[in-house]
């Protein structure tokens, strides 16, 4: 396992910027994803890792190595696509051993290494079944086992669940995450679905539309402290709060057009707060209480007017109204079978929330 380092990468195609100065880590021997949106330019920045690609500046490190200029075949690197590109012709054995044979390794070897990974994935009894006859998850087994079974340094996922049902995904999402653990090999997986990153990372990097970093961080740091509102309403869903700060230098205080103050906890200030600046607030709907009574103990209380209800099974969304106009989500836990207190459509409710558990960003 090698650790990846990029310096300033830079790519255009067709006279467009793809990528635009990247400059990242990714540490040896993690499950490491990127995230961004569609046309961000993940992929292109997996291909040029990969060497399927050439960058127009910068540089890549594979360890200490500088491997910018190295063609693909000369890479201890390996890539899943999303549409597995499995031979069609061949075998689930013959596919799997493919780049064994390229090597011209003895033919014991080979059935050695391949019985073995075909057991790791489970796939011995479809050992001599073409890949047309096998389901979605076997073939993305068989892209996986095919990509492993030469034990590269790192192995570069691009979208590989994106074929798959809900069900499925969440399935392999979670042997993904055993078969890293168990290899300790770098794995670099890009997604556009913010569940599958937050739950296969150890650390992840955010994406924006111009093909920069705007963010690393574990999935933890990234979810509760957002660096921008980009980040805060790209991985999972908050809450967005304009308004001008007060009181920064005593009891920070944010002020809400046609709805009042609430209380700010900020533990750190930063160049960019300046008295009356004006921010936003980002609150994740988790983070709000909700009750038709009046409670005590919280920093900060709003009323709102219930619009809709959705049912999750594990948790309710309400969605709000707010006296200035502006709509707020909350996302309540189901803990009770039989709950003592029962909201509905066109409730007027209180809304409840510590102001440690909110963010202060740039506008």
């Amino acid at each position: 396992m090698r650790s990846i380092k990029l310096e300033n990468l830079k790519k255009s195609i067709n006279g467009g910027k793809i990528i635009n100065g990247i400059s990242l880590s990714i540490p040896a021997g993690k499950f490491f994803a990127l995230l961004g949106p569609s046309g961000c330019g993940k992929t292109t920045l997996l291909r040029l890792i990969a060497g399927l690609e050439t960058v127009d500046s910068g540089s890549i490190y594979l360890g200490e190595e500088n491997i910018t200029m190295r063609p693909i075949h000369e890479r201890p690197i390996n890539i899943v696509f999303q549409n597995y590109a499995l031979f069609p012709h061949l075998n689930v054995f013959e596919n799997i051993a493919y780049s064994l044979k390229l090597k011209k390794l003895p033919k014991a070897v080979i059935q050695q290494k391949v019985f073995k990974i075909l057991e790791a994935f489970h796939l011995e009894s479809h050992i001599y079944k073409l890949t047309s006859q096998l389901s979605g998850g076997q073939q993305q087994r068989v892209a996986l086992a095919r990509a492993i079974v030469n034990e590269p340094d790192v192995l570069l996922l691009d979208e590989p669940l994106a074929a798959l049902d809900f069900k499925l995904r969440e399935r392999m999402l979670i042997e993904l995450i055993e078969l890293q653990d168990k290899l300790k090999t770098t794995f670099v997986y890009v997604t556009h679905d913010q569940f599958e990153a937050l739950t296969v990372a150890d650390q992840m990097a955010i994406m924006n539309h111009q093909g920069e970093i705007e963010q690393t961080g574990t999935p933890k740091e990234i979810y509760e402290f957002p660096v921008s509102s980009f980040v805060a309403k790209f991985v999972g869903t908050t809450n967005i709060l304009p308004g001008k700060l007060r009181n920064l230098h005593q009891d920070p205080e944010l002020e809400i057009p046609d709805l009042g103050r609430v209380k700010l906890y900020i533990p750190q200030k930063k160049e960019w707060m300046k008295e009356g600046q004006d921010v936003v607030l980002s609150i994740r709907p988790e983070k709000v209480f909700i009750s038709k009574k009046e409670v005590q103990n919280f920093s900060n209380h709003l009323k709102g007017t219930v619009q809709s209800i959705v049912y999750h099974g594990r948790s309710t969304q309400y969605n709000l109204i707010l006296k200035n106009g502006m709509r707020l989500q909350v996302f309540e836990q189901n803990e009770e079978h039989f709950p003592q207190e029962v909201i509905d459509y066109d409730n007027e409710v209180h809304l409840y929330w510590q102001k440690e558990n909110a963010v202060i960003l740039e506008t």
